[in-house]
């Protein structure tokens, strides 16, 4: 069973709604490139219309959702909900078919069948909806969870608050437009209730000017963030990020997500060659202290003219460095800048995201060495943490996780 979509199915989850309409025209990546454009004037961004780039569509229906290994857009707004008490499996099958539609659409740069504020949906601007499962959801569901799919261990570190952890299920919606983030989190969130409702909300940015695939953003420390990552371009890299079935389900991810607050104020007063130190990279290129570019490997070995290494022992290169080949993971993350709730300046920091086929083999050593010694410590902060089951993506005419909502 691939658990399909008929209209009936759609009418009875979404109760009031008055009619339906076929899923979106989109087809598999495999037949598409990932984006399209929809406008040849106006101004240029980087040699790129403005006017393309705000209508750019990224393809929904593929056998992996979009929104992992693409291109990051400039927005982020991540949700996680909690469902309701009584909810079941049929609660969430209803609930994944409402979302698949509304997705559906939205990434299509079309409203929602109950959006009266369709215009807000007509500049897709590359959006994607990205949807997984918490702990929570397979339980409800009655739904064997993968193996792995379990809170993070405790780190010396950690300063968890209950506003920012876990959660039954969570949406990441990314697109290059504030707009179109906000208003399709808004149509899928309120289309949930009352299946589901909101339990944190987490929101980010990133430079929008980079080229894009080219370069790395700079996090609000300076540094550039997402240096070496693994790529499904690269055969020996693609199952560190993508499960082929011998973990959970083929086609599907893990996704950590860890809000890590830096105190900004005390690192101004730290100079440029503490903070290079600290990093064991420079400021100006991302390269490591023991030269080359900013994808040189670091040579660990080279000591410098007192007899100690030019990398520290305690930097964050040499401690976040993987021990072994599966010690590697995606990380798509954004920066955030919220208004200060004491006497700093700011309430900035990173929300970390890492997809991994395997959180628990592959990000959990990494997260421990860095707990127990790393010199970023004195400046960031771990205050939130979830894990969560990314779906497999869908053909048209099914909806995300049906295969495990019809066994």
């Amino acid at each position: 069973m691939t658990g399909r979509v008929g209209r009936r199915a759609l009418v009875s989850s979404i109760g009031a709604l008055a009619g339906t309409a076929a899923l979106s025209g989109c087809v598999s990546r495999a037949e598409t490139p990932p984006t399209r454009s929809r406008s040849e004037s106006g101004s240029t961004v980087g040699g790129t219309s403005v006017a393309d780039r705000a209508q750019e569509v990224r393809s929904f229906f593929g056998p992996r959702q979009s929104g992992v290994d693409d291109v990051p857009q400039a927005f982020l707004t991540l949700v996680a909900l909690d469902l309701a008490p009584d909810a079941d499996r049929d609660t969430l099958r209803r609930l994944m078919a409402v979302w698949t539609d509304d997705i559906a659409r939205l990434m299509d740069g079309r409203g929602t069948l109950t959006d009266q504020e369709p215009e807000l949906a007509a500049r897709p601007a590359s959006l994607t909806v990205t949807v997984g499962w918490g702990r929570g959801a397979f339980e409800a569901g009655g739904i064997t969870p993968p193996p792995w799919l379990t809170p993070l261990p405790a780190f010396q570190i950690d300063q968890l608050q209950d506003r920012w952890n876990d959660g039954d299920l969570v949406l990441q919606v990314c697109a290059d437009s504030p707009v179109t983030v906000a208003h399709a989190v808004r149509r899928l969130v309120t289309g949930a209730a009352p299946m589901a409702v909101q339990r944190w909300v987490q929101r980010g940015f990133r430079e929008p000017l980079l080229d894009a695939g080219a370069e790395r953003m700079r996090n609000l420390l300076g540094q550039i963030d997402g240096t070496v990552n693994p790529t499904s371009d690269d055969p020996h890299d693609e199952p560190l990020i993508w499960d082929d079935g011998s973990t959970w389900l083929e086609h599907s991810t893990g996704l950590v997500v860890r809000r890590i607050a830096m105190d900004l104020d005390r690192w101004d007063r730290a100079d440029r060659r503490s903070r290079e130190h600290i990093m064991g990279r420079r400021l100006a290129d991302g390269a490591p202290l023991t030269g080359g570019t900013e994808l040189s490997p670091p040579d660990l070995e080279a000591l410098a003219e007192d007899g100690f290494p030019l990398i520290d022992t305690f930097s964050h290169v040499r401690r976040s460095m993987a021990q072994a080949p599966h010690e590697r993971f995606l990380r798509r993350s954004y920066n955030y800048d919220d208004p200060p709730s004491g006497t700093g300046v700011s309430d900035a920091g990173l929300i970390f995201l890492a997809f991994c086929a395997d959180p628990v083999h592959q990000f959990v050593p990494v997260q421990r060495r860095l707990a127990e010694a790393d010199l970023l410590n004195v400046y960031t902060t771990p205050i939130g943490s979830a894990v969560f089951a990314v779906l497999p993506g869908c053909r048209e005419g099914e909806m995300l996780g049906g295969p495990l909502l019809s066994s």
